[in-house]
């Protein structure tokens, strides 16, 4: 993950291709994505990685295979070197129930999918 901006985790690849486009519209380039749960704590929290880079921020799906996203928040949350790290949670769900579960794990905003590049802009800026 040298040197990315962010590290986008999302298993569709739709809803990947939206989000890579969405955030080169908002002006990021350097984009690391990793496509379940087990990817991104690996990209995360791997050990001996003397190139590893944290990113700046992290988009994570909830909805994930292997590890889901509150799996991989709770994970982050738990590890001295992340529990800083922001976090945007992108859900397609409107349960309220979600969405504070979310909060309550330090997310900084639930976005909507597809990832609107103006809204994403207004958090990210």
């Amino acid at each position: 993950m040298q040197e990315a901006e962010i590290l986008l985790v999302e298993d569709n690849s739709n809803c990947e291709e939206l989000a890579l486009r969405a955030l080169k519209k908002a002006g990021y380039d350097k984009v690391a994505v990793a496509r379940d749960g087990a990817e991104a704590l690996g990209m995360l929290l791997g050990e001996g990685n003397p190139e590893h880079q944290e990113p700046n921020f992290v988009l994570l799906d909830m909805k994930l295979p292997k590890i889901d996203g509150v799996g991989v928040l709770q994970r982050l949350r738990s590890d001295d070197r992340t529990k800083a790290l922001k976090v945007f949670a992108l859900s397609s769900s409107e349960d309220p129930k979600d969405l504070e579960l979310c909060r309550s794990l330090g997310v900084l905003a639930v976005l909507p999918k597809p990832l609107n590049p103006e809204l994403l802009k207004r958090w990210l800026h």
